[in-house]
């Protein structure tokens, strides 16, 4: 039996970490590819359809977009789930590209995702502000010389989100404060 705080506290990372921490199979042994075919199954047709949007994500978008920012979504999911959720979020077409754990060797919190999303952003970490709801996020930011914004949405505490430059309660919370934020200045 896996612990479900355990778990719960591991999301954000990518499977390739979660994987072992929470059950102590490896994703790339027989068992774990055959669990993490089974997770993807299960995302895929059962919990992706009813995933839903937090409020105002795409405003967000919009408006860091409008505001001329240029804008990579850095996410440890694989890059078909990512596209689907980013359909949901409203911000398929807004940005300007996509990275996705198929783009990277390793996943959150290690940086390699953020150092590939900087890459195609074609921008230096000192000018990069990333946006995440998790300590994985943060994390991975900070190994890549990023600062981060941070979401409570995610289910994290404060305490949890430390290391980031700003905190706020998800997407409606930053785009009623965008103009006091960290992205203010662009």
């Amino acid at each position: 039996m896996v612990d479900l705080e355990k778990v719960r506290r591991a999301i954000g990372m990518g499977g390739d970490k979660l994987m072992p921490i929470v059950s102590h199979v490896e994703e790339n042994s027989p068992l774990g590819q055959s669990i993490a075919r089974r997770r993807r199954e299960i995302f895929v047709n059962e919990l992706l359809p009813r995933v839903q949007p937090f409020p105002d994500a795409s405003r967000l978008v919009a408006a860091l977009k409008e505001r001329g920012y240029t804008m990579v979504a850095a996410s440890s999911a694989k890059k078909n789930e990512l596209t689907r959720l980013l359909q949901i979020a409203g911000a398929d077409g807004q940005l300007d590209a996509a990275t996705s754990s198929d783009d990277s060797e390793n996943s959150k919190p290690d940086p390699d995702i953020v150092q590939v999303a900087l890459e195609r952003a074609n921008t230096s970490p000192v000018e990069a502000v990333m946006i995440g709801d998790t300590p994985y996020d943060i994390a991975a930011a900070a190994r890549a010389g990023v600062r981060t914004i941070a979401f409570r949405c995610g289910g994290w505490r404060d305490e949890d989100l430390k290391g980031a430059i700003a905190i706020y309660d998800g997407p409606w919370d930053l785009c009623q404060h965008l103009d006091s934020s960290p992205l203010s200045t662009c």
